[in-house]
């Protein structure tokens, strides 16, 4: 009987062994408490309290902290998770460790009125969200188009994770980041991924239900003669075809058509939140909370130049009139269309847009014009 007591003994050591060789050598803590193991998901862990995020595999420190009404990320920016090879032939950066400390509001207050921003949210693991990119396709016609980050026309040197590197050698997510997914997959549909700057959370749904209510225009594009350019390469392209999404402009949003609103956000079960979907427009280009100043990390300065107001004219003039009618600037930007119509003729001049006000307004105006098309 001892013998056998003795041998089952040594099974229970061996399993209890090999379970925890299986654990990974990384740590972080959440919630005040315990450190746990950074191992292969994040099951059952609520990262909606305080928490610290380090990998000495991959150089990670995020650490989130709670005050009675924000929550602090303080961040090097480095992902937790295998990456692309960088530089690559479309992205000659490198990543490198950044010094970004992000608020968010605690208790956001939803107000239903969509707010462009260039970077809506950010990782659990530090590393932020900026879905659209500073890449332009210009035609000597006169049109101008955005570029997206996810299409096969231009090589934006794009990894696995759908993110890549800017010049500052800040990795960042333009799409859905496969491996956070992974990561933090608690065994539910919906993932917990991060939080969007006006406070509220964001998931990813892994049966993908809940679907964005962006649709792609009918017709073909216009433009003749038309080039990109970067630093490293230009290019003649065509833009002629239907409209395949290989350019922000190619979508319109059509509410009521899917599930999601403008920001890709909704409520369920009282709660809102925002999605990243594997559909356009993958992350949000707007807010619908209370936010207050630019709560978006540090600017990239001419890396991340905003459309001119010539590319939003070129963008938002549907009969390519030279200006803008009512009827094409619905959304944010109709709430001040008599105060930007300086002359009260029912549309709305560039020079009327460039000059008729000032230069703090022109900002606010050019970021309600790219809340409607990015």
């Amino acid at each position: 009987m001892k013998q056998i007591h003795k041998f089952f003994g040594v099974i229970l050591l061996g399993l209890l062994l090999a379970c925890n060789g299986h654990k990974g050598t990384s740590e972080h803590s959440h919630d005040g408490g315990e450190a746990h193991s950074n191992s292969h998901s994040n099951i059952a862990r609520n990262y909606f309290g305080a928490y610290d995020l380090e990998d000495e595999n991959f150089g990670t420190k995020t650490k989130v902290t709670l005050t009675e009404d924000e929550r602090i990320m303080v961040t090097n920016a480095l992902p937790n998770h295998k990456t692309g090879a960088f530089p690559n032939q479309g992205n000659p950066n490198t990543i490198s460790a950044q010094n970004n400390t992000y608020s968010f509001p605690l208790h956001p207050k939803y107000t239903g009125k969509a707010t462009w921003s260039r970077e809506p949210g950010v990782a659990l693991n530090g590393i932020k969200f900026e879905p659209g990119t500073a890449e332009v396709v210009v035609c000597d016609t006169g049109e101008n188009y955005r570029v997206e980050a996810l299409q096969d026309v231009i090589d934006l040197g794009l990894d696995f994770n759908h993110a890549h590197v800017q010049p500052t050698g800040a990795y960042h997510y333009h799409g859905t980041p496969t491996s956070v997914i992974n990561d933090f997959d608690n065994g539910e549909d919906m993932v917990h991924i991060g939080f969007a700057h006006d406070g509220f959370p964001m998931y990813y749904s892994k049966s993908g239900k809940y679907k964005p209510s962006y649709k792609a225009l009918d017709g073909n594009r216009e433009g003749e003669d038309c080039t990109y350019e970067n630093p490293h390469q230009s290019m003649d392209l065509s833009v002629g075809g239907h409209h395949d999404g290989t350019f922000t402009s190619d979508f319109e949003y059509v509410e009521g058509s899917g599930d999601l609103d403008e920001c890709n956000g909704i409520t369920i079960n009282d709660n809102y939140m925002y999605l990243v979907t594997s559909e356009f427009p993958y992350v949000g280009r707007c807010l619908m909370g209370e936010i207050s100043g630019e709560q978006q990390g540090p600017p990239n300065g001419a890396q991340e130049q905003r459309p001119s107001i010539k590319d939003l004219m070129s963008q938002m003039d549907a009969n390519k009139d030279g200006k803008l009618s009512k009827d094409e600037v619905k959304g944010p930007l109709s709430d001040q269309f008599s105060e930007i119509d300086t002359n009260k003729d029912g549309f709305i001049s560039k020079e009327e847009l460039e000059g008729g006000s000032t230069q703090g307004k022109q900002e606010s105006q050019g970021r309600r014009l790219r809340g409607r098309r990015n």
